[in-house]
C-alpha cells in the first residue's frame, strides 16, 4: 500500500487544484525553481515514486544530487509542513537517522511560480529485511528514539490519527461523493459501519493512551537501509524518510506496519521490535488492542484517498483497477475479515 494522503477539503490550504494540481509543473519550471533557490542543477532529472506529491532526484553541478519535493496544492497548510520539517530537524539534531529538509536563508519551505517545495539531501539504500530479528530490533531502537523526541511536544497544525479522521471522515466522503457502485453500496456501507464500530471498541479496550508526534507511515518503503560498506558520510543501518504523513497518534502506529505473515510470525516480530524500542521509550501494552483497528482505519482511508485524487491524471494511470465492481467487492470482503479480527485477543508478543 502506498502512502495515503487523503484529507477532507478544508483541512489543508483550501486551494482548489481543479483536479490537475501539477499541470504547470514542467521540467523547466522545476529546474528554474531549484536555481532560484540557490542550487545549480545540471539538467539531470529522475522522477521518484510518489503520487501524493511530485518528487524528483535532481543532479547538481559539482555536488551530490538532491531530492526536490513539490507539495500537492491544498493538502497541508504552510504551518503543517513547517511543523513536520521542524520535527525531522529535531530528530537529525539528536543524531537519529532521519533526513531533514535543506534550509535556504533560514527557510525550508520554498516557493516558485505558485508551487511550494522543499529540497532534501539524497539518501540511497535498500528496503530493510524484515524477516531478520536483528533488523527488527535495530528498527525498534530507532523508532523508540524517534518517539522519545516526538513526545517532547505536540503538533499544533497537524491532525491526529484516530477513528474520526481515518474512519468516519473517509467513509462519509466516499458516500457523499457516490463512489461506490449502487448495487454494492448497501453492503459496503453496512460493513464500513461495523468496521468503525469495531475500531471504536478496540480504542475503548485500549483506554486512554498518550499521543505523540509519529512518522505516521512507517512501512518498509519509507526506511532506507545502508550497508556498512556503503555508508560513507551516513551511518550504516536504517534511515527514515518521507515524514509527509506525520501526525499525532499512539506509538503502535509506527510499529504495526512492520509486521507481516501469520499471527505467530507477527508475535515474534513484535517481540523483536519491542526488544529495541523499550531501550529508549516506554511502550504501553494496551496499545496492542489497536493494531487491527489501525489496519482497518488505514483501509478505509486508502479507498477515500484514491477516490479523492482520481481527477489527478497520475491516479487512473497508476491504479486502473480502482473503482471497479471487483475493487469494491474485494473491499467488502476485506472489511468483513477485519471486523472479525478486531474481536480477537490482541497480538501479545511471543
Amino acid at each position: 500500500m502506498s502512502s495515503s494522503g487523503f484529507d477532507l477539503p478544508g483541512t489543508g490550504d483550501g486551494v482548489d487544484d481543479g483536479g490537475v494540481p501539477y499541470a504547470g509543473l514542467t521540467p523547466d519550471l522545476l529546474l528554474n525553481a531549484l536555481e532560484a533557490a540557490g542550487f545549480q542543477p545540471d539538467g539531470r532529472l529522475l522522477a521518484l515514486n510518489s503520487y501524493e506529491n511530485r518528487v524528483w532526484q535532481v543532479g547538481i553541478e559539482d555536488s551530490a544530487p538532491v531530492v526536490a519535493k513539490f507539495y500537492r496544492p491544498g493538502r497541508w497548510s504552510d504551518a503543517a509542513i513547517l511543523e513536520e520539517h521542524a520535527f525531522v530537524q529535531q530528530l537529525a539534531d539528536a543524531e537519529i537517522p532521519a533526513v531533514p529538509a535543506i534550509a535556504r536563508d533560514g527557510r525550508t519551505l520554498l516557493a516558485h511560480a505558485g508551487f511550494r517545495f522543499a529540497v532534501f539531501p539524497r539518501c540511497g539504500g535498500r528496503e530493510p529485511e524484515l524477516d531478520r530479528a536483528d533488523t527488527l530490533t535495530w528498527l525498534g531502537r530507532f523508532i523508540g528514539r524517534i518517539h522519545a523526541v516526538g513526545a517532547t511536544q505536540p503538533y499544533v497544525a497537524r491532525p491526529a490519527i484516530d477513528v474520526d479522521t481515518f474512519g468516519v471522515a473517509p467513509r462519509d466522503w466516499l458516500l457523499a461523493h457516490d463512489c461506490i457502485p449502487h448495487d454494492l453500496r448497501p453492503a459496503w456501507e453496512a460493513v464500513a459501519a461495523l468496521a468503525i464500530d469495531g475500531a471504536r471498541r478496540c480504542y475503548e479496550r485500549a483506554g486512554e493512551l498518550p499521543l505523540l508526534r509519529l512518522h505516521g507511515d512507517c512501512h518498509r518503503g519509507n526506511v532506507l537501509w545502508i550497508e556498512a560498506s556503503q555508508a560513507g558520510a551516513r551511518p550504516p543501518g536504517p534511515h527514515f524518510v518521507d515524514f509527509d504523513d506525520s501526525r499525532m497518534g499512539p506509538a503502535v502506529q509506527d510499529l504495526w506496519m512492520l509486521l507481516e505473515g501469520d499471527r505467530a510470525a507477527m508475535q515474534r516480530q513484535m517481540a523483536d521490535i519491542l526488544a529495541g524500542y523499550e531501550d529508549f521509550a516506554e511502550f504501553h501494552p494496551r496499545q496492542l488492542h489497536l493494531i487491527e483497528a489501525l489496519r482497518t482505519l488505514r483501509l478505509l482511508h486508502y479507498s477515500a484517498w484514491l477516490a479523492s485524487r482520481w481527477r489527478d491524471p497520475a491516479f487512473p494511470a497508476a491504479f486502473p483497477w480502482f473503482g471497479t465492481a471487483r475493487y469494491w467487492q474485494d473491499r467488502i470482503l476485506e472489511l468483513r475479515e477485519q471486523v472479525a479480527l478486531m474481536d480477537e485477543p490482541p497480538l501479545w508478543p511471543a
